[in-house]
């Protein structure tokens, strides 16, 4: 028989109040072999790609802009925005604090690059 563990349930609004940090993605799940991670963002993030999977960016909180080199799309809270594998792009939050949910496979690093990524970390 398959690996017998509970249903995980997750409160995101208790999640979020347990860190300040800004560009510090959080883990407070996993399934399969994905990573939900929470993360608060304020300014400008890097210009970065991600060559091997698709990125999902869903706003929990505040208005959220997703720089490409042709264009920006803004999200507001409850859209969410696939960046295909290979897309050049920068995360911005240039009014005020966002809160974002990210689903990614495990130890994908946030800017592409292990080298130059924030570690995410189990919350």
């Amino acid at each position: 028989m398959a690996n017998q563990r509970p249903p995980t349930k997750i409160n995101l609004a208790e999640k979020l109040a347990q860190f300040a940090e800004h560009w510090s993605p959080k883990i407070v799940a996993r399934y399969n072999d994905n990573e939900v991670r929470l993360v608060k963002t304020l300014g400008e993030w890097v210009w970065h790609k991600h060559d091997e999977t698709d990125e999902l960016f869903l706003i929990l909180e505040g208005e959220f802009d997703m720089d490409f080199r042709d264009r920006t799309v803004t999200l507001k809270p409850g859209e969410l925005l696939i960046v295909p594998a290979g897309t050049e792009h920068r995360p911005a939050a240039r009014r005020g604090e966002v809160k974002l949910l990210l689903i990614d496979p495990n130890d994908t690093p946030n800017t592409g690059d292990t080298a130059t990524a924030t570690q995410a970390v189990e919350l």
